[in-house]
């Protein structure tokens, strides 16, 4: 299960994944989870919502990144949301392997019951189509 917030740098997908990450917990069961690349919207965020700070963590792979994902989510049963900013940058994802990430965090998504909200810094039209189909705000 993925949605895409997608459009270019500037353009207010940071704003659109904060709103939808402190309304979604006024009606979450599990636990939400905020991955971005510093801490600079912790006071944004409802104090509900685990922020964590990948930058924090020795990742410099797209691999590196699905595994930390993973260990999330098996450390965390409860998981329900995990929003994911600046998701090509934190993921190490690039043009050639974002139709596999998006197919690969979907799979995920449906084997461990979770959500991923992914801002993507790219139009709606420059996405593969299994982004475009799962694009739920362009901004």
């Amino acid at each position: 299960m993925v949605q895409i917030i997608a459009g270019n740098k500037g353009k207010g997908k940071t704003k659109h994944l904060l709103g939808k990450a402190n309304a979604s917990i006024k009606e979450a069961h599990g636990t939400i989870v905020y991955v971005d690349k510093n801490t600079k919207h912790m006071f944004e965020l409802n104090n509900r919502v685990r922020l964590i700070d990948i930058s924090q963590y020795p990742i410099n792979t797209y691999e590196g990144f699905l595994g930390f994902v993973s260990g999330i989510i098996s450390q965390d049963h409860d998981l329900q949301e995990m929003y994911l900013d600046s998701f090509l940058t934190i993921a190490h994802v690039t043009d050639d392997i974002l139709e596999k990430a998006i197919d690969d965090l979907a799979r995920m998504g449906e084997k461990y019951e979770v959500l991923f909200v992914l801002s993507i810094s790219r139009d709606k039209e420059e996405l593969p189509a299994n982004g475009q189909e799962k694009t739920i705000i362009e901004c």
